[in-house]
């Protein structure tokens, strides 16, 4: 039976129903299980709500009798634990409880969200709990889940096992929209929050909940209900669980052997589909900085379930869920717009900003986060940072650049929409690159704003050149930046889709730059400048190496100077 991309499905059950693919990461149950109330962070879009759930099939009491169908083709159905379907579990997700309003607003909606889920197992263990308790939706939601936990320790009845989906999401939309008021009662010492974490801290305490194991993206909400919940063990950056959630180089290939042997898709497009991945949804580092890349598991099934309905490649190879608002970014980096500008341009032109080690720990308060040395920090939380090495963060795939261009755009008021359409147009009929880059330079470049071109440089040019034909070519074209090849990395490659009418064609570029000052040096005109030998003689390494992976491709090369803000050259090497 053919399996299925179910793209975003968080429901184990149904994935196994549905006979959907899945990378078993049930291997990593085992070794979740001896750690004591687990905290584990991780970026959108990773599948933590899927991993959740995976846990609560697999400790559930209910579902015993459903374990070889719903567990017997992974690792953990093979070799399973003594404490698989031992528990009761109570599943919460935060993320459906509404931030609006004052602080009693909020409570309010967090009581009727965790009364429902209190209810709804009081109901689905209704073999153990019978009669005993019964919960009011009218009372506290701290207050019935003391009474499930008095009820389990008076009757001996099975533990709770507690999963906290998305722990910090609500508390996050809080600080997001500069209510640090509302945050901070939320997080006092006599907050409803807390009294909520502090009740499940002295259920673990007598054995009536056997463990929690929270989910979420940021670090700060945990900390600051320290007091409430200190007996949290952080594995966020624990080398053993690096792999639990994202996916490694080998399950992608397996992965994709499936997908081409199930659909019946022609392997000659195997190279190009894995180039393209791998350059849009690879590139994450966690913890250690020169170990293996995970790929966003999300994200990555967006573009198979795209590609085994079609058998060809998206236009659009950036799901904007994994946007992060510009809001965010503009609250992280304060209220003075200074501070926001420079980030993302540093980011944009450089594509790495230096971090204190110190700093990635496994929790930090909200004013921590708001400090400037924290904001690398801050946005590796947020996914869209990654370890570069023990000094440096950077952007850490295509996605993310991309992403971060459209930022700057947004910042600086440049107009990326409404006056490139003849000049695309134009490439589309006849690809002309010195004309389309001549375009750019000056439709784009011509509206930056002059303090801009003190910190540009060739990665600078590089990426906005790149993003701006990713918006209307990617029906024709893929596109690689610094891809690497034996004799080193070229700096951008326009690439033929295979299925579109320019297969097989590759145009690759190299960038050169020059300030206003090293051009002087040169001692002549933009107009009078001549390729440099040594630049002709790196960019024929690259060809080297693609054309013997690529022996059929049509190969055509080019070095674009850039000088300053006065200009450019381009020149096509034959």
């Amino acid at each position: 039976m053919k399996k299925r991309i179910l793209y975003a499905n968080a429901n184990y059950e149904e994935i196994v129903s549905k006979h959907g693919y899945f990378i078993d990461k049930t291997p990593y149950i085992k070794k979740l299980e001896p750690v004591e109330n687990p905290v584990f962070l991780r970026p959108r879009r990773f599948g933590k709500s899927l991993w959740c759930r995976i846990l609560e099939c697999y400790y559930n009491i209910n579902q015993k009798d459903d374990f070889e169908r719903l567990f017997g083709h992974t690792y953990i159905g093979k070799n399973p634990t003594p404490l698989r379907n031992s528990f009761v579990v109570l599943h919460l997700d935060f993320s459906t409880v509404d931030p609006t309003g004052d602080i009693n607003d909020i409570e309010k909606n967090f009581n009727y969200i965790c009364n429902i889920y209190l209810q709804s197992i009081v109901r689905r263990y209704a073999r153990w709990f019978e009669n005993k308790v019964v919960v009011n939706r009218e009372n506290q939601a701290t207050s019935n889940l003391k009474d499930i936990i008095t009820t389990i320790e008076d009757f001996s009845l099975p533990s709770l096992y507690v999963i906290i989906d998305e722990y910090d999401n609500f508390a996050n939309q809080l600080i997001v929209a500069n209510k640090d008021r509302l945050y901070r009662q939320l997080t006092a010492d006599d907050s409803f929050l807390k009294t909520f974490f502090k009740t499940l801290k002295e259920g673990r305490k007598t054995g009536a909940i056997a463990n929690v194991f929270i989910t979420g993206v940021l670090p700060i909400t945990m900390d600051d209900l320290a007091s409430g919940f200190n007996v949290a063990n952080f594995i966020t950056l624990d080398p053993e669980f690096e792999s639990m959630l994202g996916f490694t180089q080998a399950e992608v290939n397996a992965l994709l052997n499936e997908v081409y042997h199930d659909y019946e898709i022609n392997p000659n497009s195997r190279n190009d589909v894995e180039n393209i991945i791998k350059n849009h949804y690879n590139g994450y580092h966690f913890i250690n900085p020169t170990g293996e890349t995970l790929y966003n598991s999300t994200i990555l099934m967006y573009f198979l379930h795209y590609f085994t309905r079609h058998k060809e490649i998206p236009e659009f190879l950036t799901d904007m869920n994994l946007r992060t608002d510009l809001s965010w970014v503009k609250r992280i980096t304060g209220s003075n717009p200074q501070h926001t500008e420079e980030f993302i341009n540093k980011l944009t032109t450089e594509n790495s900003i230096a971090f204190d080690k110190n700093f990635l720990t496994a929790k930090f308060n909200m004013f921590q986060f708001f400090e400037k040395g924290f904001y690398p920090v801050s946005f590796f939380y947020l996914g869209m940072l990654t370890r570069q090495d023990d000094f440096y963060l950077k952007l850490p795939n295509l996605n993310m650049r991309q992403i971060f261009v459209e930022y700057f755009n947004e910042i600086h008021r440049i107009d990326v929409s409404t006056k490139y359409a003849e000049m695309m147009q134009s490439f589309v009929n006849q690809p002309n690159l010195t004309q389309l880059f001549a375009d750019y330079w000056e439709l784009y470049v011509s509206q930056l704003p002059e303090a801009i071109f003190q910190q540009v440089n060739e990665n600078f040019y590089r990426t906005t050149f790149f993003e701006l034909c990713s918006r209307y070519l990617s029906r024709w074209f893929t596109f690689n930046v610094e891809r690497s090849y034996p004799q080193g990395r070229t700096d951008l490659e326009f690439v033929g889709k295979y299925h579109e009418k320019y297969a097989g064609i590759r145009i690759v570029i190299e960038f050169k730059y020059f300030s206003n000052t090293e051009f002087k040096k040169f001692k002549t005109s933009i107009e009078s400048f001549q390729l440099q030998e040594e630049d002709t003689k790196q960019i024929a390494g690259y060809i080297q190496g693609l054309k013997q992976e690529y022996p059929q491709a049509q190969v055509s090369q080019f070095v674009i100077y850039c000088i300053g803000n006065q200009g450019f050259q381009v020149f096509e090497i034959k």
